[in-house]
């Protein structure tokens, strides 16, 4: 780790976070195929959302007419936006809003600082390591609000055949399951990658393209092949897949893509 925040290492932080983000959606995955889940049902029931929350439906438009992505190929794109969603709630306040802290507002530079040492000092361990030890800490609380955010109890029932995970961390403890585990190293990313985000000057601000939107090759990456490997100009944005970051103060700006 450099001795100072970078737009780079943010860069690279977001890479972990979306590997993270595929790994965790690929198990989520696997397990609703083994439960014989009705994905085709499901990506429907996230695209419907998805459109709702975009309020790009209008008296000739309905949810319903909305292009349907069913395939196996795509459905993990699909879930795999659920769970960004979910767990980049919150992204732009400095606790996720778990708080009312006002650290960046009373004492911006040490809080850019401190967080920098966060950063540097929990990259390398083991979340649930750390969470053995501290279950209730800053990090324990976000990953106990993320989980029970995105995994539904009427979900995990239909997983798992109980709610004994769910159980655990609505009470504070972090299970040592293989599930739990994949769902920390998500949840690790994302907090690393806050950390980081809040430790420069400006905070970058989250964007994601709605649905319906233009398509920016420049700013956005497409789930769907094209031959030539280019985007042919009217396509809009069906779902996002994962947030993007817009850098700098208006004079200087970099963007990191979708």
């Amino acid at each position: 780790v450099g001795a100072a925040p970078s737009i780079q290492l943010l860069e690279e932080t977001m890479v972990q976070v979306r590997e993270a983000a595929k790994s965790f959606t690929s198990l989520l995955l696997t397990l609703m195929n083994t439960a014989h889940w009705d994905i085709a049902a499901a990506v429907r029931s996230i695209e419907a959302a998805t459109a709702t929350a975009s309020n790009i439906c209008d008296d000739n438009t309905s949810s319903s007419s909305a292009i349907t992505i069913v395939s196996p190929q795509h459905a993990k794109y699909a879930i795999e936006s659920y769970i960004s969603q979910k767990i980049f709630q919150g992204f732009d306040h400095e606790t996720f809003y778990m708080d009312g802290s006002l650290s960046t507002l009373l004492n911006p530079d040490q809080f850019r600082r401190d967080c920098f040492v966060q950063y540097r000092d929990m990259k390398s361990m083991d979340p649930a390591e750390l969470l053995g030890i501290l279950p209730t800490c800053h990090f324990g609380r976000f990953c106990s609000n993320k989980y029970l955010a995105i995994v539904h109890p009427k979900m995990e029932e239909s997983l798992f055949g109980n709610l004994e995970q769910h159980s655990q961390v609505s009470a504070g403890n972090h299970p040592r399951t293989k599930f739990y585990s994949e769902f920390l190293r998500l949840g690790k990313a994302v907090w690393l990658l806050h950390l980081v985000a809040f430790s420069l000057e400006p905070a970058p601000s989250l964007f994601e393209a709605s649905r319906g939107a233009e398509f920016h090759t420049e700013y956005m990456q497409s789930v769907v092949r094209f031959s030539g490997g280019r985007v042919p100009p009217g396509h809009v944005v069906g779902f996002s897949v994962s947030p993007g970051f817009k850098l700098g103060n208006g004079s200087n700006e970099h963007d990191i893509k979708l």
